[in-house]
């Protein structure tokens, strides 16, 4: 199934980055591989059951911010596919405009194809309840 997902991905999605991100929380194969990335190069800091870090709201003694969950208790889903994207491959840093800003999560730009960084975010909202998933689409709708 896993091998099916990368077929899908390496043939259905190219391997620029995407124009608009399109998320497929619904593709059972998109999920599985998603779902093997994550615990492969997320679930460290973010957890297995997407649960995040203790006290991630507020940063620790080296000023950085724990992992945040990625489950219906953290923020995850208030932001866009387009941010979440750019936000894993070029980083925190990138993403504000900021060089110097100072985060554990790490660029995933030379580690991650863009389809491997879509299935991720795709795993991850795969487990959001449906009426956070349905709010989550009504945001995307309106970019």
């Amino acid at each position: 199934m896993v091998l099916a997902g990368a077929a899908a991905l390496t043939f259905g999605w190219g391997a620029s980055a995407p124009a608009r991100t399109v998320l497929m929380p619904s593709d059972p194969d998109v999920v599985a591989l998603g779902q093997t990335i994550y615990s492969e190069n997320c679930a460290s800091c973010h957890g297995m059951s997407l649960e995040g870090q203790p006290n991630w709201r507020s940063p620790g003694p080296d000023g950085r911010f724990p992992a945040p969950p990625h489950d219906e208790t953290g923020h995850t889903w208030h932001h866009d596919g387009d941010t979440l994207f750019r936000l894993t491959k070029y980083g925190t840093g990138a993403l504000i405009g900021d060089p110097d800003y100072e985060s554990n999560m790490p660029v995933y730009e030379s580690v991650l194809t863009d389809d491997e960084i879509i299935a991720v975010l795709s795993y991850i909202k795969s487990t959001w309840p449906a009426d956070m998933r349905a709010r989550h689409d009504e945001m995307e709708n309106r970019q």
